[in-house]
């Protein structure tokens, strides 16, 4: 079981633990803000894309599925459910839900392109 995997049943065992207080309501965006990074030139880029929506960013395209974030506190956090796939080879890479404030807990694992989300619009 790799780390990140062992990170995430822990996550999910502890979940009901948490406090009822702690846990606020979620509202829906109709749009992401996303970065992402070319690692061999190091520039970066960022991206909006709506619910429904794709865009291309270098030989990635990325989809959006879904984008929320804590109703009382739009800023605190944002949740982005994504589908991305090398639109050259028609291969999927990602599908999942990204974290804008734990980028690296469930994140694509590609060789040369990081996106990451920046909060929901």
């Amino acid at each position: 079981m790799t780390l990140r995997a062992a990170y995430l049943a822990a996550l999910v065992a502890l979940a009901p633990v948490a406090p009822a207080a702690a846990q606020g309501t979620m509202a829906s965006s109709d749009g992401v803000i996303l970065r992402g990074l070319d690692k061999i030139s190091g520039e970066t880029t960022d991206l909006e894309v709506s619910v429904g929506e794709s865009v291309e960013f270098a030989r990635l395209e990325i989809s959006l599925i879904a984008c929320r974030f804590p109703a009382d506190d739009p800023s605190a956090d944002a949740f982005a459910f994504l589908d991305i796939t090398d639109a050259r080879r028609g291969e999927q890479l990602f599908r999942g839900w990204m974290i804008a404030s734990s980028p690296a807990l469930n994140a694509l694992d590609h060789a040369r392109y990081d996106v990451w989300v920046i909060g929901c619009q």
